[in-house]
């Protein structure tokens, strides 16, 4: 059997005094789209920065591809939630080189590791339909665009797991299901495993493998359907919460109103 291309065994994490998880079990296989969910300071975005290095775990361990977690891979790519970009200069294909400069400014190294660099970038762009943003600055795109070449930026480095931080996060419909269907494509195209932070799992449903769904330390790992019930989320939340299904998408309904899915 192929060895699973995340792994994290017994892991927790504690910031302080708090633990935010602790004995979680979680692989995740080469291709597989799992929808990380749950409420505000629940550890769904630091669980992203143990995969990428940023934060250490408190116990257990966290393997990528068979190896120890480590930062500034380039097997691993990143998409941020989106945020605007007021006042840089930076154009598109600047901030996709950086998917394979890391913070590196200017031209550096030889002149065939700058035009394999420069292939890189124009492949990324490619990918995401986004050739003609090369020389746009990034101060006049739209929430779309500026996610779209985030996209690119994550994938110039040819990852083989994305880890995406609420990307859809500020962005109107039509922005929100174009870049889910990218990382989709990306997926589907290359095998590339998603981990998807999210508050919202409708938007990405179609597309989702398992949930984990992440709440005061407490978590339940399975399919949509497994998870997504009135009585997982009660035991979570430990309080009355109701789950509806209505038009296809998913309602979470709580006794001081809506959550947020």
């Amino acid at each position: 059997m192929t060895a699973p291309l995340v792994q994290l065994s017994a892991a927790g994490l504690s910031l302080g005094e708090r633990t935010l998880w602790d004995g979680l079990d979680l692989t995740v296989d080469a291709g597989e789209f799992v929808a990380v969910l749950g409420p505000n300071g629940s550890g769904k975005t630091s669980l992203l920065r143990v995969l990428t290095g940023q934060l250490s775990l408190t116990t257990g361990s966290a393997r990528i591809a068979g190896q120890a977690v480590s930062s500034g891979r380039s097997t691993v790519g990143y998409i941020p939630q989106h945020r605007t970009e007021r006042g840089l200069t930076m154009r598109g294909r600047d901030l996709v080189r950086l998917g394979v400069d890391g913070h590196r400014w200017g031209l550096t190294g030889r002149r065939t590791a700058r035009r394999q660099r420069d292939l890189a970038v124009q492949r990324a762009l490619s990918q995401v339909t986004a050739s003609h943003l090369a020389r746009t600055p990034l101060s006049v795109m739209s929430g779309g665009e500026l996610q779209r070449l985030r996209i690119a930026q994550a994938l110039a480095g040819d990852p083989v797991l994305l880890l995406c931080d609420e990307p859809l996060l500020n962005l109107d419909p039509a922005a929100a299901q174009h870049v889910s269907e990218l990382i989709e494509k990306r997926r589907r195209d290359a095998s590339t495993a998603v981990l998807f932070v999210t508050h919202d799992i409708n938007p990405v449903l179609p597309y989702v493998d398992r949930v984990l769904y992440l709440v005061d330390g407490r978590f339940r790992i399975g399919t949509v359907d497994e998870v997504m019930t009135s009585e997982n989320l009660s035991a979570l939340y430990r309080s009355e919460v109701d789950v509806l299904r209505v038009r296809g998408q998913y309602v979470v309904v709580g006794n001081r109103g809506f959550c947020h899915e």
